[in-house]
């Protein structure tokens, strides 16, 4: 895949728009081109544009670069479950969410989930911080369930299920060159693979 690296000519002012969303990207093509550990936050700002104070209006360091948006995330999953039909079973709802999941949250962003996908699994840190990101992620989606009714062995269940699928269906989503099929298809080629498993 042929990397474009994203300039912006002349000096731009601290109230440029989508500040955060150039920072973000910018930072994810010298990752990705030079490492994570190679990468400064002058280099970033360079590629963007714009100057350190901007970045650090919006990131405390470059790795917050990567999780900055991780809460907004966890509540829109969160909400998924809890605005799900009533009267699903557990298995029903941990379709449904996960199918809104991939529509609502993840499918518009292939292409920089496979960027981040790849530093974050270059670095020990960053892959340590990924997995506290998904036990937040399992923690709030098992507050929303107690929510629903479902006590709170069925509830751990279904959250941590939920986690497992999620990233088995999205490892081989984001490994298509070009996405041709979407997540939501992985998403039930997963669970239907676990039926059979367990069946």
């Amino acid at each position: 895949m042929t990397r474009r690296a994203i300039t912006y000519p002349g000096a731009m002012s601290r109230w440029n728009p989508d500040a955060r969303g150039r920072l973000e990207r910018a930072a994810l093509e010298l990752f990705a081109e030079q490492g994570f550990a190679e990468t400064t936050v002058t280099q970033i700002t360079q590629r963007a544009g714009l100057t350190t104070r901007t970045f650090f209006r919006y990131f405390a360091d470059k790795r917050e670069v990567l999780f900055s948006g991780e809460e907004q995330v966890r509540n829109q999953l969160a909400e998924i479950v809890r605005a799900a039909p009533a009267g699903l079973s557990p298995l029903q709802l941990l379709q449904h969410s996960l199918e809104q999941a991939a529509t609502r949250v993840f499918e518009s962003r292939f292409e920089q989930l496979r960027s981040w996908r790849a530093v974050v699994g270059s670095d020990d840190a960053l892959r340590e911080r990924e997995l506290r990101k998904q036990q937040l992620t399992t923690e709030s989606a098992l507050s929303a369930l107690r929510k629903r009714g479902f006590d709170e062995q069925t509830a751990d269940m279904i959250a941590r299920l939920a986690n497992l699928v999620l990233q088995a269906a999205v490892a081989r989503w984001i490994e298509q060159p070009v996405e041709h099929v979407p997540l939501v298809t992985f998403i039930r080629q997963t669970l239907e693979q676990l039926r059979s498993t367990v069946a």
